[in-house]
Formats: C-alpha cells, sequence, structure tokens
C-alpha cells in the first residue's frame, strides 16, 4: 500500500486466545493467559450468580408464606373478635359443663352375645362409678367393662354391686389417679322448670352436653327392667326433663345449675318405641321427653351397693292384681302360687289391708294403677310409715302401714 509498510499478519490462533476480560495489551501480541486463568475468574462468578439466586428464592418464599397467610395487600379481610379465652360464667352451660364433665365416664360393654355403650360418673375417690343396671348388664359373669374418662384416660371396671329393681349398679375402677367426684344434690329440692344439663354418651359420642329445664317430677316409668310378672322390672318415680337424652346417654347425670347432681338419665319415650320407655337399647330419637331416676333414691341404692353389693327394696306385703282395669290398685284374692296374697304377719296384713282391697291414695297422692303403686312405694326406704287411702266394699278407708324389707342382688 502506498505510504507506509505493510502490517505482519497476526500470529495463528491470536484470535482463538482472545480474552475480552483480560486487560488490554499495547505494543505487541496478545499474550495467552496462564494455564487455569479463565476457570479461576470464571468460579467466583457462577457462585456468585447461585447466592443471589438462592436469596431470591428464599425472599419470594417468605413473601409467599406471608401473603397466603395474612392476604395480599388489596385483599379485602373481614373482621373478627378477639379469642376470649376458656373462661365462663359458672352458671352457664359451658360453665356447668366445664366442671362437670371431669367426673362423667363412658363405659364399653362386652358379653359373650352383646354388647354396649352407656355412661356413668364418678362417686369417690376411690373409683366408684354410679351407672344404670341395664348398661352393665350385656357383661353378664364373663364381660369386660372397659371405663373411658372425658380426658381420654381408659381403665378396666369391676362390679361392685347392681340391682334391676332400681335400675342401678356401681362399677369400680383401680389405679386411677386424678379422680373428680361429681357433688350430689337434692332431688326432693328440685321444682319444675329448673334448668338442668345431661352429660353422655349418645350413639357413643362421648362427652356430649345438651340442656333443659325439668318438665315435671314423679312420672311413674319403667325402665331398664325386663317385662313379665312384673318382679324385675324397673319402677321409677322419675324427674322428667325436655334435655335431649338418646342411647348411651343412660347412667349418666342430670346435673342443676351448681353442677350437682340430681339424677341419672335412664330412659326415654321416643316416637317409635309405640308408646313404651326406652331404657336406651332402641334406636328411637329424643324427642324432649327424658326421664331421670331421683339422685335421692339412688344415692341411697349405691351405698348399700357398695357397702354390702345389694340393695333393699322397700315391701307393703301384698300381691297386687297387675291386670285391674279400674282406678286404684287392687289386691288379688290370692296370689299366681296361690298362697295368701296378704303376706302373714307382713307390713300390709298389720295395716289391716285384706284381700279385694283398692289402694287409691299415697300420702294423699293419687294412684291410678298397681304400677303406680309400686313407685311410690319404691321411692322410699325400708321402715318409712305410709298413709293409705283404701277402698272396701264401697266404703274407705284409711290405714298408716310401716314399710317392710326385701333384698335382692
Amino acid at each position: 500500500m502506498p505510504g507506509g509498510p505493510v502490517p505482519a499478519p497476526a500470529p495463528a490462533g491470536a484470535w482463538q486466545q482472545y480474552d475480552p476480560w483480560s486487560a488490554p495489551q499495547h505494543g505487541g501480541p496478545a499474550v495467552p493467559p496462564p494455564p487455569g486463568g479463565r476457570r479461576g475468574r470464571r468460579a467466583p462468578l457462577v457462585a456468585g450468580a447461585v447466592a443471589l439466586a438462592l436469596l431470591a428464592g428464599g425472599v419470594g418464599g417468605v413473601i409467599g408464606a406471608y401473603i397466603e397467610r395474612y392476604g395480599g395487600i388489596n385483599d379485602i379481610k373481614l373482621p373478627q373478635a378477639a379469642d376470649e379465652g376458656g373462661s365462663r360464667n359458672p352458671d352457664s352451660v359451658a360453665g356447668i359443663a366445664q366442671r362437670a364433665l371431669p367426673g362423667v365416664v363412658t363405659l364399653h360393654v362386652r358379653g359373650n352375645a352383646e354388647q354396649g355403650t352407656g355412661t356413668g360418673f364418678v362417686l369417690d375417690r376411690e373409683g366408684h362409678i354410679l351407672t344404670n343396671n341395664h348398661v352393665v348388664e350385656p357383661a353378664g359373669t364373663g364381660g369386660e367393662i372397659s371405663v373411658t374418662f372425658s380426658g381420654g384416660q381408659t381403665a378396666k371396671a369391676k362390679v361392685v354391686g347392681q340391682d334391676g329393681g332400681y335400675d342401678l349398679a356401681v362399677v369400680q375402677v383401680e389405679g386411677v389417679t386424678g379422680l373428680r367426684p361429681l357433688t350430689l344434690g337434692n332431688s326432693d329440692s328440685v321444682r319444675v322448670g329448673d334448668p338442668v344439663v345431661a352429660i353422655g354418651a349418645p350413639f357413643d359420642l362421648a362427652n356430649t352436653v345438651t340442656s333443659g329445664i325439668i318438665s315435671a317430677k314423679q312420672r311413674p316409668i319403667t325402665a331398664g327392667g325386663r317385662t313379665g310378672d312384673g318382679s324385675d322390672v324397673s319402677y321409677v318415680d322419675a324427674l322428667q326433663t325436655d334435655a335431649p337424652i338418646n342411647p348411651g346417654n343412660s347412667g349418666g347425670p342430670l346435673v342443676d345449675a351448681k353442677a350437682r347432681v340430681i339424677g341419672i338419665n335412664s330412659a326415654i319415650r321416643a316416637a317409635d318405641t309405640g308408646g313404651g320407655a326406652d331404657g336406651g337399647g332402641g334406636q328411637g330419637g329424643s324427642i324432649g321427653l327424658g326421664f331421670a331416676i331421683p339422685i335421692n333414691q339412688a344415692k341411697r341404692v349405691a351405698e348399700e351397693l357398695i357397702n354390702t353389693g345389694r340393695a333393699t327394696h322397700p315391701v307393703i306385703g301384698v300381691t297386687l292384681e297387675m291386670e285391674y282395669a279400674g282406678d286404684g290398685a287392687r289386691v288379688s284374692d290370692r296370689s299366681k302360687d296361690g298362697k295368701a296374697s296378704v303376706t302373714p304377719g307382713g307390713p300390709g296384713a298389720k295395716a289391716g289391708i285384706k284381700a279385694g282391697d283398692v289402694i287409691t291414695k299415697v300420702d294423699g297422692a293419687p294412684v291410678h294403677s298397681g304400677e303406680e303403686l309400686i313407685v311410690k312405694v319404691r321411692s322410699h326406704r325400708p321402715g318409712d310409715t305410709l298413709t293409705l287411702n283404701l277402698q272396701r266394699d264401697g266404703k274407705e278407708r284409711t290405714v298408716r302401714l310401716t314399710l317392710g324389707s326385701s333384698s335382692s342382688g
């Protein structure tokens, strides 16, 4: 080229060794980087990029979690009341339940041919638990009774005593600490309209709480026993309540506004039972007609079962004509075994009762059937004195009778 020398050609491979990140070189050909130079420069760069990616991912995860839990900046947030904790008015249903639940248990009973679920409650720190006889009856002599407390603790139980006539039974657990006995109230002090709470395991739904009122007192019902000649039927002068009670509630406590036991839930009147009282074995649901054994009666029976293994029954010493269709309770002409219907030397004979007499009142309360008379008698203790009104040959008489005693178990 005119005006200057021709430049020398570039060394072979110079472009292949060119490093754009190296410092510019002046006055000579490009010098190849030392071995390993490129890798050494790139390693910090790659590590920095990875760290940046991890940091970005972590920040994104935190932000995503925050948004998922608390919502985005423009998300709608609905107002909500603050947590009020577990405190409740002691007289409220929640307050009553909080005090009573620790003393209520669920019983699972297994026998050779039957099994079932019922309820009971702790009587004392020795582990005695009161329930219905028809709850433990399926266990028989070789069955098993398992008790589950409200906190989830379980224990095996043994029958201490049971009585079909009162439909009551006492079982006992051993080796259980922290027992919470329920306070027993006074069923004689109960008035119609008083608020009550029922606790039990309807259909095996443990620790179920329902509430209502006392609907009536002194309802003559049969509960838990087997019908037949009347000797093993449970006759109860019951408290009636509209607190929902269902199969599985049997044996559970009916408590007052101070969490004191005033009755043992034992029977219901269900729409599909054909008019009979259901002791918990049927599947009919509650229609607001539940019945409980008054605690004053249950307390006496429980004490006898714990102390002696059996309970005493008050008796008047006469055989009643249970098929009598008239008003009142008629004394049979003869008992079924052919013996005298008025036991010689018994309470009825001493009071002057004779075969064919119709008993119409007990302590001034009307009696409309033999069943009602048995209920009235069973609500008393042996040794109590009753005033009976009776009709004989069209004339009314009044007699005083001191109840005798019989035992079962």
